[in-house]
C-alpha cells in the first residue's frame, strides 16, 4: 500500500513542475487526495457495501472538489491535477498514467444500464473543462483539448479538440502500433491540457488551402491586367490584393 502511495506521490512530482517536494504533494494536492479516497470506496463497492461506498466517495467530494463513482476503475499513476469540479461517471475506466484536468466530465449519455461511460487508455491526458460523453474508447497516448466535447472514439495517438471535436494529430498505424505507452514521459513530451504543438488541424490545412488559391487567382488576374494595360507578356509584381492574402495565410497559422 505504501509503494502505491509513493508511486502516487512521485508522479505528481514527474509531472508538476510546481510540486517541489513530498510532504508538499501529500498535503497539498485535493486530486492526489481524491484518488485515495476512490480506491477506499471502490474496495467496499466490491464488498457490495453499496450505500458506504456511496457515502465513503461523497465525503471525498466534499473534501476535494473531485465526483468520482466508487464502480468507476481507475488505474496506477492517475493525475488528477487541481482537481476541482471533476466528474467521473459510475461505468469509467481510467488505465495507467492519464492525466485529468480541473473541469472534467467523463459522462454518459444513456440512461440504459450496462458501459455508459468513457475508457481513457493508457497515458491518455484529458484538457480543462473538456467533456468526454459516451461508451467509447479514448486510445492510448491520445490527448483531448481544453474545452473539447468528445463524443466519439479517439483513436491511439490522436489529438482531439473543438465542440464537437475534431482530430488534429494522429500517428501513423505503425507508430500507433510500435510506441508502446511511457509511465514515465519526459516534460518535453508530455502534453500538459492536451495541447499537441504544430498540430496538423485538418480545419487549418482547409482554409490555407483555400488562401492559396484565392492567392493563385489574384496573381493570374494581376497578370492578365498588366497584359491588358502594357501590351507586354510576362507576369507582374504582387499587388497589395495579393500581399494582403499571404498575410492572413500566416495570421492563421498564429
Amino acid at each position: 500500500m505504501f509503494s502505491r502511495l509513493r508511486e502516487d506521490i512521485d508522479n505528481i512530482l514527474h509531472k508538476d513542475p510546481a510540486a517541489r517536494n513530498r510532504l508538499e504533494v501529500f498535503l497539498c494536492y485535493p486530486g492526489l487526495h481524491a484518488v485515495w479516497w476512490h480506491r477506499l470506496a471502490h474496495v467496499f463497492w466490491g464488498y457490495g457495501c453499496i450505500t458506504l461506498a456511496r457515502f465513503i466517495s461523497h465525503l471525498g467530494r466534499l473534501l476535494t472538489g473531485v465526483e468520482i463513482h466508487p464502480a468507476a476503475k481507475v488505474g496506477r499513476r492517475v493525475f488528477i491535477d487541481h482537481g476541482m469540479g471533476v466528474v467521473i461517471g459510475e461505468t469509467a475506466e481510467i488505465h495507467d498514467d492519464c492525466t485529468i484536468y480541473q473541469g472534467v466530465t467523463l459522462g454518459g449519455t444513456s440512461l440504459n444500464e450496462g458501459k455508459r461511460h468513457p475508457t481513457l487508455e493508457s497515458g491518455v491526458v484529458v484538457g480543462a473543462g473538456a467533456q468526454v460523453l459516451g461508451p467509447f474508447t479514448v486510445g492510448a497516448n491520445a490527448k483531448i483539448g481544453s474545452n473539447a466535447v468528445v463524443t466519439k472514439a479517439v483513436p491511439a495517438g490522436a489529438t482531439a479538440v473543438g465542440n464537437p471535436a475534431r482530430i488534429v494529430v494522429k500517428d501513423s498505424p505503425a507508430q500507433a502500433t510500435d510506441r508502446p505507452p511511457t509511465p514515465m514521459p519526459s516534460r518535453e513530451e508530455f502534453a500538459a491540457y492536451g495541447l499537441s504543438k504544430n498540430g496538423d488541424d485538418p480545419l487549418i490545412k482547409a482554409i490555407h488551402g483555400l488562401i492559396e488559391q484565392a492567392i493563385a487567382q489574384q496573381q493570374r488576374i494581376e497578370h492578365l491586367e498588366g497584359q491588358l494595360s502594357d501590351g507586354k507578356q510576362g507576369a507582374t509584381l504582387p499587388g497589395k490584393d495579393c500581399e494582403e492574402l499571404k498575410a492572413l495565410n500566416k495570421l492563421v497559422d498564429d
